[in-house]
C-alpha cells in the first residue's frame, strides 16, 4: 500500500471514530494531494484538459494534483473509481458528454446524481474529418458514396454507445450507413484516416488541432445548429438535410455526490479562478473550446438533460 493510500485510510478511520469532524476537515481542506481521475487514456482531449486543469488548480489550492488515467468502457471505469473513493474532496475527475451518452446505451452503471458537477469547462461540436488526400473532399461526396455503398466506409470513433455511435446511427436512419470502428487510444484514432486505416474520423477540432493546422485532416461537416466560427466554410449536417445537432462534446470537472458543501465551495472557487485566467483562455482558444463556464444547478442539469436527449435519440 502506498503512503498516499495509507494516509487516506488512517484519516478515514479517524473521521469514523469521531477524532476528526467533517467540519474541521472542510476548514483545513486540502492538506494532502488531490487525485485527478482522467477517465480516458493519455494524449486525448480529455487527458490534456484534465492535466491542464489539475496543474492550474495546484497553484490555487497549494497541493499537488497528480493525474491518473483510468481508461475503459467509454470513460465509465474512471467514473467508477470517482464514485467509490471517499466523498472527501481528495478525488476529483473528468466527466464528459461522451460517457454520459454511453449510459443511455446501457454502458456502465453510473447516474448523474452520483456526481456533483463543479463546472462544465469546455464544449465543442463534433465534426467528420477526412485525410487531405481523401477521395471525399466534401460531405456531399462522402454521403453519396455511403448511400451507394452501405457499410463500406469506416469511421474512427471513441467507442460504442457514445455520441459518435449515436450520430452514425442517425445518419444510417437517413440512408448513410457507415461502419463504426472504435479506438481506445486517442492517438491511434486521430491518425487512422491519415494512414488509410479508416475513411473518416469523428472528432472535435480541438483534439486534433495539430493535424488540422498541418493540413493533414480536413473538416467536411459539423454536427451543430450553426456553423463553427473557426470553420465558416464547413456546412452543418442540418444544412445538408440531416437534423443532427445538440450532440456537442462537453467536458466537466466533478466530485462524488455527498462531498461536504464547504469543500465543494472551495473547489468551485478555485476552479472559477482558473477558468477566468489568461492562461486558461489561451488554452481553450487553441483547442476551439472556449465557453462561459457552466456551474451550480445549471451544470448538474446539463448532464441530466444531455442524458435525456441521447435516450430520446436512441429510442427514435
Amino acid at each position: 500500500m502506498t503512503l498516499y493510500h495509507s494516509l487516506k485510510t488512517v484519516l478515514a478511520g479517524a473521521v469514523t471514530a469521531g477524532l476528526i469532524t467533517p467540519a474541521a476537515m472542510a476548514q483545513d481542506y486540502p492538506q494532502r494531494p488531490i487525485q485527478m481521475v482522467v477517465a480516458f487514456g493519455p494524449g486525448g482531449g480529455t487527458d490534456i484538459m484534465g492535466r491542464q486543469i489539475g496543474k492550474m488548480l495546484e497553484a490555487e489550492l497549494g497541493v499537488s494534483i497528480p493525474a491518473s488515467n483510468v481508461a475503459g468502457a467509454s470513460g465509465n471505469a474512471g467514473l467508477t473509481q470517482m464514485r467509490t473513493d471517499p466523498a472527501d474532496g481528495y478525488t476529483i475527475g473528468t466527466l464528459i458528454s461522451l460517457t454520459v451518452a454511453s449510459w443511455a446505451a446501457g454502458l456502465g452503471d453510473s447516474k448523474p446524481e452520483d456526481f456533483h458537477v463543479l463546472s462544465v469547462v469546455q464544449n465543442s461540436p463534433s465534426f467528420l474529418f477526412v485525410a487531405a488526400n481523401s477521395p471525399y473532399q466534401t460531405a456531399e461526396d462522402l454521403f453519396a458514396y455511403a448511400k451507394a455503398n452501405p457499410g463500406e466506409l469506416t469511421v474512427a470513433t471513441s467507442g460504442y454507445g457514445t455520441q459518435d455511435d449515436v450520430t452514425l446511427k442517425l445518419l444510417a436512419r437517413d440512408g448513410i450507413q457507415m461502419e463504426n470502428v472504435p479506438f481506445q487510444a486517442p492517438g491511434e484514432r486521430y491518425a487512422s484516416p491519415i494512414g488509410g486505416h479508416t475513411a473518416v474520423l469523428y472528432e472535435e477540432p480541438g483534439d486534433i488541432a495539430q493535424f488540422i493546422e498541418a493540413g493533414q485532416l480536413k473538416p467536411i461537416v459539423a454536427f451543430s445548429a450553426e456553423r463553427h466560427p473557426a470553420f465558416p466554410d464547413v456546412p452543418t449536417a442540418t444544412e445538408l438535410g440531416h437534423d443532427i445537432s445538440g450532440l456537442d462534446n462537453f467536458r466537466a470537472i466533478a466530485v462524488r455526490a455527498g462531498t461536504d458543501p464547504a469543500i465543494v465551495e472551495k473547489l468551485e472557487a478555485a476552479l472559477g479562478n482558473v477558468l477566468a485566467s489568461e492562461e486558461w483562455q489561451n488554452f481553450c482558444t487553441e483547442t476551439y473550446s472556449c465557453i462561459e463556464p457552466v456551474t451550480g444547478d445549471a451544470a448538474q442539469s446539463m448532464v441530466t438533460d444531455f442524458l435525456q436527449l441521447i435516450t430520446e435519440q436512441l429510442e427514435s
